[in-house]
């Protein structure tokens, strides 16, 4: 993970001049270390998918599998330009994505809102292009959506986060919420990183604000 306060790295590479990246994705693990459900799809019928970056995927990644309903997760890169790049490469910010975790999870035992929340408390939506002292676009805040309706949900509670941020007297939220794109697994070593390393780094801090997810929590 990177600790250098470094400008350069905290500035959106182009398309233009993103790395060229290959054809041949990163090879995936067929199951998960912790809930033995397989890491890509297709999923069973009646689950939904999400998608979130809040700094350094290990640590994010632990957030959500220990989640109950959620059926499985995985972390990898997206938003950006770089087709199936390295983690080497998304570390350079000339890629253009983001650390992210992708989970699948059942609605009808968590919802939408819940993993939302678990997301706004995780971690500091307010520091941009970082998250303490990891530096990188690869670090930015971001809600990748795949419907209107997890959009809409992700903006009204962002809506509602910033109020209760703002009353904390913190600053401004900088999360993306965005159509999702083009999810890149990454290097089966940094699927569930924490598992397999329970001492292994973890940068993620939350603000100690509670998210409120619905009109009954303002």
């Amino acid at each position: 993970m990177g600790y250098l306060f470094d400008s350069r790295k905290q500035q959106m590479v182009s398309p233009e001049d993103a790395l060229p990246g290959r054809p041949t994705p990163s090879s995936v693990p067929s199951r998960h270390e912790v809930l033995s459900a397989p890491l890509a799809g297709p999923f069973p019928p009646g689950l939904e998918t999400a998608l979130f970056g809040l700094g350094c995927f290990w640590g994010a990644e632990r957030k959500f599998w220990e989640l109950e309903g959620v059926y499985t997760t995985a972390v990898g890169y997206s938003g950006g330009y770089t087709p199936n790049p390295t983690y080497e490469e998304v570390c350079t910010s000339r890629t253009g994505h983001v650390e992210v975790v992708l989970v699948v999870f059942d609605p009808s035992v968590t919802s939408y809102d819940d993993l939302l929340k678990v997301f706004f408390e995780s971690h500091d939506p307010t520091q941009h292009m970082r998250q303490g002292n990891d530096v990188g676009t690869q670090y930015r805040s971001v809600v990748y959506t795949f419907s209107d309706a997890q959009a809409q949900s992700a903006k009204a509670v962002a809506d509602r986060f910033q109020v209760a941020l703002a009353q904390a007297g913190l600053g401004q939220i900088t999360t993306e919420i965005l159509e999702a794109g083009p999810f890149y697994y990454a290097e089966e070593y940094h699927q569930q990183y924490l598992h397999k390393n329970p001492a292994g780094y973890c940068g993620l801090g939350g603000t100690g604000v509670s998210c409120p997810t619905g009109v009954t929590d303002l």
